[in-house]
């Protein structure tokens, strides 16, 4: 068996429920858990984590679950002769195959192609019962992210980011001329002019922080304007979610 999938195999996690026991041979209780009639059990819903000889849960509430046919933004975490190991934000990574990428890649050749630390923008193929993700970048407009910077937010906020038929997203890629992407993991690339960029990232914390106020376009809105004059013939239909 190549390193990768032994790695593979090591990070494989299980979905765990209160009361669920984690460990029974004598390890001791980490995050999340507690110790009941001599085993190690699960104290919140989430992933169990081992950590040399403790183990614990990672909980999943707020985690990203993916769903088939999700583009995400990930960070490469490791390598193997054969596929990448993608950070996207979920309670395990995702493998990204030398098959599901836009070049030929030779056995062993994987880091000449993508590296550690490298952004990119995937396709999530597929998520099976036990939570397998398949991710791919040979779907049109995917690739290595280059340039330009990052923004973490909440995934349950990204459909307040987009705004009702792509109405937000929209806006703030017009009113501050910036090439934008939004991941459903909540992950956003924002590339542009320091000042236009800058304003960009902010106007998306704006979002972050405001999501269930009213008339959050128009504040919005209004707040990009106070930064960076717009011309006066520019107009944008706002639809609020």
């Amino acid at each position: 068996m190549i390193e990768m999938e032994r790695r593979n195999a090591r990070q494989t996690r299980e979905i765990v429920v209160p009361g669920d026991v984690l460990d029974g041979t004598g390890m001791k209780p980490g995050e999340n858990a507690y110790v009941q009639d001599g085993k190690v059990r699960a104290s919140v819903m989430g992933v169990r984590n081992v950590f040399q000889n403790t183990v614990g849960v990672i909980p999943l509430r707020g985690c990203y679950m993916p769903t088939s046919g999700d583009t995400v933004i990930g960070v490469i975490v490791d390598i193997g002769p054969s596929n990448w190991l993608v950070d996207i934000g979920a309670p395990y990574p995702a493998p990204l195959h030398v098959n599901e990428v836009p070049w030929k890649v030779e056995f062993g050749d994987t880091s000449r192609y993508l590296s550690m630390g490298n952004v990119v923008l995937l396709k999530v193929l597929s998520v099976d019962e036990s939570k397998k993700i398949q991710v791919t970048m040979k779907d049109s407009g995917l690739r290595r992210i280059q340039g330009g910077r990052l923004v973490k937010i909440p995934h349950s906020k990204v459909s307040r980011v987009i705004g009702k038929s792509g109405s937000m997203i929209s806006m703030l890629k017009n009113m501050t001329d910036c090439r934008i992407t939004v991941g459903q993991n909540g992950m956003i690339w924002v590339d542009g002019d320091d000042e236009n960029a800058e304003v960009a990232v902010q106007a998306i914390k704006m979002i972050e922080a405001q999501a269930q106020a009213g008339n959050l376009t128009d504040r919005v809105k209004e707040f990009i304007e106070s930064k960076l004059p717009q011309s006066e013939e520019e107009e944008y239909d706002e639809g609020e979610e």
